[in-house]
């Protein structure tokens, strides 16, 4: 009986995933690793069609996905990469487009599961399109989540879609999530950023290379500054309690500057399950894609042995005030996140434009919310319950921003 047991498992390890995919924002770092899983199962003898991929500026980038992944159709979400993608792909079969609309039609092509690796708000209507399919939508967005939950899920739901998340935090949940109605809390793990340590004078003088100096992870600017600001967390704590349904008091943040533990979860009868992995997104990308089952691919295990320890801290509230912020957005509800989202990612633009300093960012935020909160932002009173709703609370926010940046204005 244990030998036929143990066949069996062997087995069902070479179940085959036979997927055709889409993958929305293909140039990121999130784009990057998808792309390495699929050449990766592609390579073991998987079948994995891609329907379509999209990109923001980084055409060429784009150009180089396409030949690698040959896909059915290419988008550009800026109308002046056209020309240039007509040019690079003229020859190889593959449809071409440049424009919102172009990524909304990637996201709206006949595949049964989608990658939302868009970064911002920007990924909110392809995101919803594909959702509109019913089909599975892999969310390593953030931004979609925080702005319009409400509507993300209810657009889910209503078309029979199934939203996987990909966030390491949120993946490592989704791993160890077998009794959802017997969780007590959740704990979302941080490293800390690349400031960790230092005191709030180094930070005030710190610049856009310093914040992007990820001490473990490998990724583009604006989530890196948002991992140094820890306002990742804030919107990732938002996301948590909207995936999971799980109230903002029970949901806890550490800093585990080992990034070993993504998440864990707390049942009521005081376990504590966590998922450990090394930092490696091929671990939660290749879990989406392959879910329910798991993919065959070669990630690093751990070498419990070769680890000297792991360790925990609370967050430091005044050095990174941004945690502050999204906790607060989440009890107020309305549309508080929505603006917190759109206000922060202006204010990061501000500085790695160099026009606003570090702490700046956080002070910016605050002082839209304050904004909002007060009534003195237009067309924002009610949670958006549309993409159009969203788009007032987005625009209106990043104005204010904008106002309080160039007050602030380095110079």
């Amino acid at each position: 009986q244990c030998t036929g047991f143990i066949r069996n498992i062997g087995l069902m390890a070479q179940a085959m995933i036979n997927k055709r995919i889409s993958i929305l924002g293909v140039t990121g770092s999130i784009g990057a690793s998808t792309i390495a899983v699929v050449e990766e199962l592609r390579a073991r003898g998987e079948s994995i069609e891609v329907e379509a991929i999209t990109a923001g500026r980084n055409v060429e980038g784009l150009i180089e996905a396409a030949l690698r992944l040959r896909p059915k159709f290419v988008a550009a979400a800026h109308e002046g990469s056209l020309a240039r993608l007509k040019e690079a792909l003229a020859h190889t079969g593959i449809e071409v487009g440049a424009g919102a609309n172009a990524v909304e039609e990637a996201a709206s092509r006949p595949s049964d599961w989608v990658m939302s690796a868009i970064v911002g708000a920007a990924a909110l209507q392809p995101t919803l399109a594909a959702l509109r399919r019913g089909v599975t939508v892999a969310l390593a967005n953030k931004e979609c989540l925080v702005c319009a939950g409400e509507l993300v899920i209810e657009t889910a739901q209503r078309h029979g879609a199934r939203l996987l998340p990909v966030d390491s935090e949120h993946n490592a949940i989704f791993q160890v999530l077998h009794h959802p109605e017997r969780v007590d809390r959740m704990t979302l793990t941080a490293s800390g950023g690349p400031f960790r340590t230092w005191s709030l004078e180094a930070m005030a003088k710190a610049g856009p290379e310093q914040a992007c100096a990820h001490p473990t992870w490998a990724m583009g600017a604006k989530i890196s500054v948002d991992s140094a600001t820890l306002m990742n967390k804030g919107l990732e704590l938002i996301e948590a309690a909207c995936l999971f349904a799980m109230p903002e008091d029970r949901i806890d943040v550490v800093v585990h500057p080992q990034s070993i533990i993504h998440s864990l979860v707390t049942y009521c009868d005081g376990s504590t399950l966590a998922q450990l992995s090394p930092p490696d997104m091929r671990v939660p990308i290749a879990f989406a894609l392959a879910w329910p089952d798991r993919a065959p691919i070669k990630a690093k295990a751990l070498d419990l042995c070769s680890l000297q320890q792991l360790t925990f801290e609370q967050p430091d509230g005044v050095r990174f005030p941004a945690l502050g912020l999204a906790r607060a957005a989440l009890r107020a509800g309305g549309p508080a996140t929505a603006v917190l989202n759109a206000a922060n990612e202006q204010a990061v633009e501000a500085f790695l434009n160099r026009r606003i300093g570090f702490l700046d960012i956080a002070r910016v935020v605050e002082g839209v919310l304050e904004l909002s909160a007060a009534g003195k932002l237009p067309s924002v009173s009610k949670t958006p319950r549309s993409f159009d709703e969203v788009m007032l609370v987005d625009n209106a926010a990043r104005m204010a921003a904008d106002r309080l940046a160039t007050q602030r204005g380095v110079g």
